[in-house]
């Protein structure tokens, strides 16, 4: 499964905003709202489930990525959205190799569907083995050209 089929291209962030975790979370799920990817009224009981699955262990797997990621039953398709990092320090997601994350991949799915899910975070993890991939996507300015380089890896 390639990342441009779950990934809202509506909802990229090409510059995030937050400086943590926490906040990181809720302005990708805000993003995803304001598209129209996820209602509005589920927002926070999405972020809170995202949250419960922080708890469990960290989505910060190293090499500057981190993939929050939760099931929901509010959602009826699988959704995703990108955010680059751009200030130096990135963002503390207590990674399994000590470092700042640079671009975190946030997917939310419909509750009775673990096959996507699956799916998706291992695409996720496949695509940035590709060590070029983190620094193509942080050289971009727009959501445009952030979907640019993802539809053509």
């Amino acid at each position: 499964m390639e990342m441009n089929r779950f990934l809202v291209r509506t909802a990229l962030l090409p510059t995030l905003a937050a400086g943590n975790r926490d906040d990181a979370i809720r302005e990708m799920v805000a993003s995803l709202a304001a598209s129209g990817a996820v209602e509005a009224s589920n927002a926070d009981d999405i972020v809170a489930a995202i949250f419960r699955r922080e708890q469990l262990g960290t989505t910060g797997i190293g090499n500057g990525l981190a993939i929050p990621h939760s099931r929901h039953p509010s959602v009826d398709r699988l959704v995703g959205t990108l955010a680059v990092v751009r200030h130096p320090a990135g963002v503390d997601f207590s990674s399994h190799d000590g470092e700042p994350v640079y671009a975190i991949v946030l997917i939310v799915s419909p509750q009775d569907q673990p096959g996507p899910h699956l799916r998706a975070l291992d695409s996720v993890v496949t695509a940035f083995r590709d060590d070029t991939l983190l620094p193509r996507l942080r050289a971009c300015q727009t959501a445009d050209e952030l979907w640019a380089v993802l539809s053509n890896r």
